[in-house]
């Protein structure tokens, strides 16, 4: 059995910060969670059997420091209950397709209505409007439309799928933060809420800015492993060491470059950098030397260096890397290893407060800390306390 946790107020520069979740997978969840990390009291709207895809509960740390309740969206009172609960918040994050909120009754314009100063967080693939913005869609096939995957692999080989982090993260979750935290301050500032429409594509393709500009100005050319910084560039990538493993090199400027190369071995190759006639020569004597020793070896040599080189870490080995442990990169919490809450902040540090919310566990402490009108959805008998 489960007990509710409840967030201890004051710690975070979100806290007093009101949020309301409607349960979704992905970039939805993540977004709310950097919010709760930060201090907002987020509130997290569960139907009843959980979503697709979702890992078991207890597991899930996207879903920490915030609380739960179960709605059953299609039940005669369950849009009221999240009416309710929008009345009393500053933002509600909703990750259906274009129009489903609205033909559930919790759409902007009903949340609005007893809320004006409500900021409605929209997450979506393809955006609340365009050709496909009622198609379904997942990260890979959103960034692939956006030139951003076809960036990213060898030449010779099919483009590399970034994981999920590129666009339900990177361009979905983090640009819907920043949406509405700075609809948030427009709200303070004026009583006057506004719907934040974040789409991955249109963040993803944000991500590129640079890249595009340098495609502008003929500094970058549009196939992979051709530039700078994707891979095209021998002193700038990964290279395999005796052992099987990886270290990561970046020695981009021509003091970091030549003590790349002293450390190496290979100071005659000097005058390779800025010669690109010379590159496949370069990546061959590079692979050639890190081929020689161990990662462990390799990591030895560079440890004290700025020659911008590191070893390739497993997920597994990051938290015990000796940087990112003195750091407090990581963090314990129930016994899950996961990263801990950032950004940093003097003032209003933030933490992992408690652990990941199981749907319903909250149902009361919610509707008494909230203030929400008595339902007979909110009693006890209907908290989920087998992670069901």
């Amino acid at each position: 059995m489960t007990t509710a946790e409840t967030p201890t107020p004051g710690f975070g520069p979100l806290s007093g910060v009101r949020v309301v979740e409607l349960a979704g997978i992905g970039p939805g969840p993540f977004a709310a969670m950097l919010l709760a990390d930060l201090g907002a009291d987020v509130v997290r709207v569960d139907r009843p059997g959980g979503a697709d895809l979702a890992l078991d509960p207890a597991h899930d740390v996207t879903n920490r420091n915030k609380r739960s309740i179960v709605v059953d969206l299609k039940a005669p009172d369950g849009p009221a209950r999240v009416l309710d609960l929008a009345e009393r918040a500053d933002v509600l994050i909703e990750g259906f397709r274009p129009g489903v909120a609205e033909r559930l009754g919790i759409g902007p314009a009903h949340c609005h209505a007893r809320n004006p100063r409500l900021v409605y967080g929209r997450m979506t693939g393809w955006g609340q409007d365009g050709p496909l913005a009622h198609r379904a869609g997942h990260d890979v096939s959103y960034i692939a439309l956006t030139g951003t995957l076809g960036m990213i692999g060898r030449p010779d080989e099919p483009p590399a799928v970034p994981a999920n982090l590129l666009g339900d993260y990177a361009g979905g979750s983090l640009y819907l933060v920043v949406g509405v935290l700075a609809a948030l301050h427009h709200a303070r500032a004026t009583g006057t809420g506004q719907v934040v429409d974040a789409a991955i594509v249109d963040g993803t393709a944000h991500l590129s800015t640079m890249i595009h500009a340098m495609l502008a100005a003929g500094g970058w050319q549009d196939r992979r492993a051709a530039n700078l910084l994707d891979g095209g560039c021998p002193y700038y990538g990964t290279y395999e060491t005796a052992d099987g493993r990886y270290m990561a090199v970046g020695a981009l400027e021509g003091k970091f470059y030549a003590e790349f190369l002293h450390l190496l071995g290979l100071d005659d190759l000097a005058s390779a950098r800025g010669d690109w006639t010379r590159w496949d020569e370069l990546r061959e004597r590079i692979a050639a030397a890190f081929k020689s020793r161990t990662r462990a070896e390799w990591t030895a040599v560079f440890e004290d260096s700025d020659a911008c080189v590191a070893p390739v870490l497993s997920l597994r080995e990051a938290p015990d890397h000796p940087h990112l442990a003195a750091r407090g990169t990581f963090t314990d919490h129930g016994g899950i290893t996961q990263p801990a809450p950032a950004p940093r902040f003097s003032a209003t540090p933030t933490t992992v407060r408690t652990g990941p919310a199981r749907p319903g566990a909250d149902t009361a402490a919610v509707a008494r800390d909230w203030g929400l009108p008595a339902r007979p959805a909110y009693a006890p008998d209907d908290l989920v306390t087998d992670g069901g």
